[in-house]
């Protein structure tokens, strides 16, 4: 999760804003079913290697060396360093029976269920309130409510110390003294509030929290793997901190043993609906570099595009507001800061501006260049926006220069420069293009060869597809296929993980291998943890891709080129790695995945009148309350007919000698009871997907007969055959009917009823396994297994022929039962696609 203090920096007054194969771990759920480019060399510093704690518990070591310099030496609150060995100040405790500024336990938990988790309106609470203490009153009970009334509830919120970083505000307007003629545009007339959290008490909380021990970098360093590879991982582990201390201390030597703390910041413009129109947001979100990615992972204004005299003062309004937000840091870039760290000790703190995070369009607007130019590079002047021709890096240093010699028109034309704009902070990461471009040309490619009419109905085709889809923990839901009136990040991830089977068959099979790559390029890059090797990978799977997509120029769905900002953006991934670390702790969606709770939810409880200031209390009460805060038994012979197994004890006795390892053949008999569940959640090491502390990930395998109403849902599985053996030629995949468990002799045994599947091949096509159901003999072949089989759980799609499906559309629920070959999807999360190969 990205761990982030909300500086939603906000102009008001105008109407618009889841085990690894080692360790595995299962918790049974057996409640109600709940539906640098210029580097410091490693012999330089004269440092010796040093073994560090590696990724996975299952892992060889890896070799880490530390930058020399800033090296983050503990001191006391005057900045005099401590001797080694020095013992921590201990933190301030608060005693466990301490709920103030609520009167126990029990009435801080009322207020969070009544705000935090139901969300309950104001009147509601008033309501509650009085319903409560007339049932007080009838029982002859001499207590109170817990609170007299809304206002109540939230003043004992407010008055909480915790999580309490006070908003601030300045106002801003076109002209210094906000003057303007009368008959100006009203945006002139405006004054805009904006308001935001100091940076500088925002770090320093983050520095201060004991939660993120063990999961924080303390100095710059460089890895290497097992086999001597360079590795890039988190932010301290790229080229730009180490490159950056090593500025950092050769022009301020009072930077000696202090530790660097590089500041990431993102943004990214979210709508919220009202009926008179949409209001704009640009939240800006702010993280340090020094917690892991496992860890961590506004501005409104009306429209006028019409007007470019706005759209001027707009660009120049948001750097403006970001450089007022951001001064406080500035002290900490020279002089060293002193503030405690989550091991407790205090430290000497550099402040760096290292990274901001954003998408295409925000990157327009931060870097002052014109739409449809790269942000990282320049063409040359005789191709001036034509992306597929040479390039040059596009620097600070060069953009100032041709800013001094050339006017505003030739800086515009052949350079893509916005001289109106003084940009003080860079972005690295790019959005993808799948939707935007591959998605789209699919869709122009059946009507270019189809017509309309036809075209139509091959869609309609693609979208049952989409729809028969099964179901997989966390997957969302396609139940009208792609169409849906607005894409959100998440509906690009999700399509993405469905897409490439639904459209085999329909367009040319050069089509699906591009999409594909295109696939593979986006995986790689989003691995938590990438080495000389990956680097290696990714590059010849962007070559093939570009390769791959002129099947669009050839069929006629693109004949303009691709001279597009976002697939030009994939050839600066290599050195954006070694320059900033693996972009999954740098992406986009991020920041898109914070406005639900930072901007959407507040704006929905706000009364949609000056809501900003309301806004504001409903995150800063939830950041406060946030820092407080059907199994049934039966035998195996009674089970076996309900399940329609009547094997079913057999197949448990042969599993359970197998688990005694006796010589002896004869079956042991099992005479306890039984229980039956109908999900277990996996925990595996996934660093490179959405995951808790340590990269760990939490995933839930269902089986179960009724799956929200409309019919069962039997979920698959990866399972480990053969550890020695890479990807899918050491795993199978099993189909889970049944999960249960009974004692024998005192000792649990958790297994799981499954149907084996038969790997067929690899697709050439897609670049995915094939399998099949095993049968024997006529019949399916069953096992039961040992939970402890399990890798995690793992995602079919089936293998469509030329037949349609019916008109009626396939639900998810039969799915599996209905097809007789699967594809094995990789694309459902970047796990799957490091071990399904």
């Amino acid at each position: 999760m990205w761990h982030s203090h909300r500086l939603p920096c906000v102009y008001s007054g105008c109407p618009v804003t889841f085990k690894s194969q080692h360790g595995r771990t299962y918790h049974m759920h057996t409640g109600p079913r709940q539906d640098l480019s210029s580097m410091t060399p490693l012999h330089q510093n004269g440092l010796d290697y040093q073994d560090v704690p590696p990724y996975s518990s299952s892992g060889p070591s890896r070799k880490r060396i530390e930058h020399a310099y800033l090296t983050a030496v503990p001191c006391d609150l005057d900045g005099n360093f401590l001797p080694p060995g020095s013992i921590r100040q201990e933190r301030t405790q608060r005693p466990n029976a301490d709920w103030s500024p609520f009167d126990n336990q029990t009435q801080f938990m009322i207020a969070d269920l009544l705000y935090r988790r139901v969300e309950m309106s104001a009147s509601n609470i008033d309501l509650l309130m009085k319903l409560w203490l007339a049932s007080l009153e009838d029982s002859g009970l001499d207590t109170s409510e817990p609170f007299k009334c809304h206002q109540d509830l939230y003043a004992k919120i407010d008055s909480s110390p915790l999580g309490d970083v006070p908003w601030q505000c300045f106002i801003t307007g076109f002209s210094e003294d906000l003057r303007v003629p009368v008959d100006a545009p009203s945006w002139k007339q405006t004054s805009y509030e904006v308001w935001y959290r100091d940076p500088d008490l925002a770090i320093s909380a983050m520095l201060d929290n004991p939660d993120f021990e063990g999961h924080f970098d303390m100095c710059p360093y460089m890895e290497l793997d097992e086999h001597g590879q360079r590795c890039w991982g988190d932010i301290m582990s790229a080229n730009v901190s180490w490159k950056h201390c090593d500025e950092i201390f050769a022009s301020n030597a009072d930077a000696f043993g202090a530790m660097y703390c590089p500041i990431i910041l993102g943004s990214d413009k979210t709508t919220v609906s009202v009926a008179t129109g949409h209001v704009e947001y640009h939240p800006l979100y702010l993280s340090i570099g020094n917690i892991h990615n496992t860890v961590r992972r506004g501005i409104a204004m009306p429209l006028y595009d019409d007007d470019p005299e706005f759209r001027k003062f707009k660009r120049q309004l948001y750097h403006a507001s970001l450089s007022a937000i951001l001064k406080t840091l500035l002290p900490g870039m020279t002089k060293p800061a002193i503030r405690r760290c989550p091991d407790g000790h205090y430290r000497r703190i550099i402040y760096d501006l290292i990274a901001f995070i954003a998408d295409y369009p925000e990157q327009v607007m931060l870097t002052g260049i014109v739409q449809g130019w790269c942000p990282k590079c320049i063409t040359f002047p005789i191709f001036p926006d034509n992306l597929e021709m040479p390039t040059i890096p596009r620097t600070r240093a060069l953009t100032e220069e041709l800013a001094d010699f050339l006017d505003s028109k030739t800086l515009w034309n052949q350079y893509g420069i916005d001289d109106d704009i003084i940009v003080h902070l860079l972005h690295q990461v790019i959005k993808g293009m799948f939707k935007d471009h591959l998605v789209t040309w699919v869709g122009e490619y059946l009507l270019r060869e189809h017509g309309e009419s036809k075209s139509r109905k091959i869609l309609d085709e693609i979208d049952r597809r989409i729809a028969a889809v099964p179901a997989f923990s966390g997957l969302r839901r396609f139940p009208q296929g792609r169409r849906f009136k607005q894409w959100t990040g998440d509906d690009t991830k999700a399509l993405m993980k469905v897409y490439l089977p639904s459209i085999v068959g329909f367009v040319p099979n050069e089509m699906v291998t591009c999409i594909a790559t295109s696939l593979d390029v986006y995986y790689l890059v989003h691995r938590q943890n990438i080495n000389e090797d990956s680097l290696k990978n990714l590059d010849l799977a962007l070559i093939k891709f570009i390769d791959l997509r002129e099947i669009f120029r050839i069929t006629g769905v693109h004949t303009a080129g691709f001279s597009l900002p976002r697939q030009h953006a994939l050839v600066h991934y290599h050195s954006l790695i070694e320059h900033f670390g693996a972009p999954g702790g740098l992406c986009s969606s991020i920041t898109e995945s914070r406005h639900i709770s930072a901007v959407k939810k507040p704006w929905r409880r706000s009364n949609r009148y000056h809501a900003l200031g309301q806004m504001l209390m409903t995150n800063q009460r939830l950041d406060k309350l946030s820092a407080m805060a059907r199994r049934y038994p039966q035998s195996l012979e009674e089970l076996s007919n309900v399940v329609n197994e009547p094997n079913l004890p057999y197949l448990t006795q042969l599993f359970l000698l197998d688990q005694l390892h006796l010589n002896d053949t004869s079956l042991p008999p099992i005479t306890s009871k039984i229980s039956v569940f109908h999900s277990a959640v996996a925990t595996f090491f996934a660093p490179s997907d959405p995951s808790g502390i340590y990269g760990m990930r939490h995933e839930r395998v269902h089986s179960t007969p009724s799956w929200q109403g409309k019919g069962p849902r039997r979920d698959c599985a990866f399972v480990v055959e053969d550890e020695a053996k890479p990807g899918m030629q050491g795993l199978n995949i099993v189909r889970v009917q049944l999960m249960f468990s009974f004692k024998y002799n005192n000792i649990e045994y958790p297994c799981s009823l499954v149907d084996w599947f038969t790997r067929v091949s690899i697709d050439n096509t897609t670049g995915m396994w094939v399998v099949q159901l095993d049968i024997e003999g006529g019949r399916q072949r069953k096992a039961v297994v040992h939970l402890d089989a399990f890798l995690r759980a793992a995602h079919l799609i089936p293998v469509y022929d030329s037949n349609p499906l019916p008109l009626h559309r396939l639900t998810d629920s039969y799915s599996l039962d209905t097809f007789k070959l699967f594809y094995v999807n990789k694309y459902i999360d970047h796990h799957a696609h490091e071990i399904a190969f």
